[in-house]
C-alpha cells in the first residue's frame, strides 16, 4: 500500500446532491457573469474608441466620422469646415 492509501470509499469525500447541484450552478453563473463583465469593458472601449473619430457639424447638426490628420474636416453634407470639439454625451 501507498503512503496515506485509503479504500476507494474512504477516499471520496461524500457531498450531498442538492449541494453539488448548488456548487454547479454557482461556478456556471459565475463563468457567465465574468464573460459578461468582461464583453461590457471592451463594449465601452470601442464605443469610445468610435467616438473619439466623430464630429458634429456646426452647420447642419449632422455626425460624420473624420480623419485625424485633417486640421479641418469638411463636413460631407454641406460643406462646412469644422473643427474638432469633443461630442458631449448629455
Amino acid at each position: 500500500m501507498w503512503f496515506g492509501a485509503q479504500s476507494a470509499e474512504e477516499a471520496m469525500i461524500p457531498i450531498p446532491l442538492p449541494w453539488l447541484v448548488f456548487t454547479a450552478l454557482i461556478v456556471f453563473l459565475a463563468g457567465i457573469f465574468f464573460v459578461w463583465i468582461c464583453y461590457e469593458i471592451a463594449r465601452k472601449r470601442r464605443a469610445a474608441k468610435d467616438r473619439k473619430d466623430r464630429i458634429q457639424c456646426h452647420l447642419c447638426a449632422r455626425e460624420f466620422t473624420a480623419e485625424r490628420l485633417e486640421p479641418l474636416p469638411l463636413c460631407p453634407y454641406c460643406g462646412s469646415s469644422n473643427e474638432r470639439i469633443p461630442l458631449r454625451l448629455f
